[in-house]
């Protein structure tokens, strides 16, 4: 129990938890059996291995404000796009973070040394895209010019006002408006504390889930865990051709059958990825959800090799506290049709 307390508390704080990567208690090929058993033709490999640029696809996109709260834009150079204004982002390279790739970006794009400081939304289509959406500052650097125009991008420059430019895509507006919220927030306004993906390398595409309820004798908060092997907190494998929702639905039904009690994801409480060399094998990803239930635990059954655990007092008001407004990095689960690489 030790372990799952002070996993909560290492999660609160965006930090790597102490879980073998083997914990796996969903996986694909478990997905495909309950998929098959209703009669429904299989779609997915259960022996899906993510590999960059293949088969699965990261996404930075770094938004950065100057003292006036204008915002860092550049101008794409590529062809199917050229022209067009577009946030300093790009697909994550072989042996990369989240926080590298971002700043090699806003460098190539803009001209401008960024220093990130923390994650602000995370975005995901088709269980196999992700976008990870930066702040930070910038540090120094020559903002680029048309006469410095590269394959990169043509120009940058700092905007009050997208309405004036030709964008590549709306697909940023709201991430601009999640980030000036951020910047431009009271200094008493509650928010999430600061959070940095954890550089930590995974072999699949992973879902690890704090589920959290009230028990109605004691009003405390209570944790699910397995117990399939050691108690861990739940984890699922992200179906990669089925939204993070669908996976999600799945594995709950898995664990409390079809009557599913009211439920919704609150947001992500940490990332855990960073992809490998062109030699490697592990360019999956690890993404902590918190699910809070909104019965009390009494009324809620479960399968089995399942149980909940109860924190003490102050971890659960800590875990509670994170279900309000803006104390938790949102998680965007948007159409394939939307889609900006």
């Amino acid at each position: 129990m030790d372990s799952i307390e002070g996993n909560i508390k290492l999660l609160l704080q965006g930090k790597e938890i102490e879980e073998s990567q083997d914990f796996c208690d969903f996986t694909l090929q478990d997905q495909n059996e309950v998929t098959a058993a209703k009669g429904v033709a299989v779609s997915t490999p259960e022996d899906f291995t993510p590999e960059l640029r293949n088969n699965v696809c990261f996404i930075v996109a770094a938004v950065l404000l100057n003292n006036e709260g204008h915002v860092l834009m550049m101008q794409e150079a590529k062809s199917s796009c050229a022209g067009k204004w577009y946030l300093p982002a790009g697909r994550m390279e072989a042996g990369e973070t989240i926080v590298e790739a971002a700043k090699r970006e806003v460098l190539e794009e803009t001209g401008l040394e960024a220093d990130i400081t923390t994650l602000l939304m995370v975005e995901s289509a088709a269980g196999s895209w992700f976008r990870f959406v930066v702040t930070g500052n910038v540090l120094g650097g020559e903002l680029k010019t048309p006469a410095s125009a590269d394959k990169e991008s043509l120009q940058a420059k700092w905007v009050d006002n997208l309405a004036e430019l030709s964008l590549r895509g709306n697909d940023i507006y709201p991430l601009i408006h999640r980030v000036k919220q951020y910047w431009e927030r009271d200094v008493d306004e509650p928010w999430h504390p600061i959070l940095l993906p954890v550089d930590k390398p995974h072999t699949k595409l992973l879902l690890r889930l704090v589920i959290a309820i009230r028990k109605r004798v004691n009003n405390r908060v209570c944790v699910l865990t397995s117990d399939k092997t050691a108690t861990h907190l739940p984890v699922t494998e992200i179906n990669p051709v089925r939204s993070l929702h669908s996976t999600l639905r799945k594995y709950m039904t898995e664990i409390f059958g079809s009557d599913l009690p009211p439920h919704r994801p609150q947001g992500i409480l940490n990332v855990e990825l960073k992809t490998s060399d062109p030699s490697g094998t592990h360019d999956g990803v690890c993404l902590s959800l918190l699910v809070p239930i909104r019965k009390a635990l009494e009324e809620v059954p479960l399968i089995d090799k399942y149980s909940w655990v109860e924190l003490p007092k102050q971890l659960g008001e800590d875990l509670l506290n994170r279900m309000g407004k803006n104390m938790i990095v949102p998680l965007n689960v948007i159409r394939v049709s939307t889609l900006i690489n």
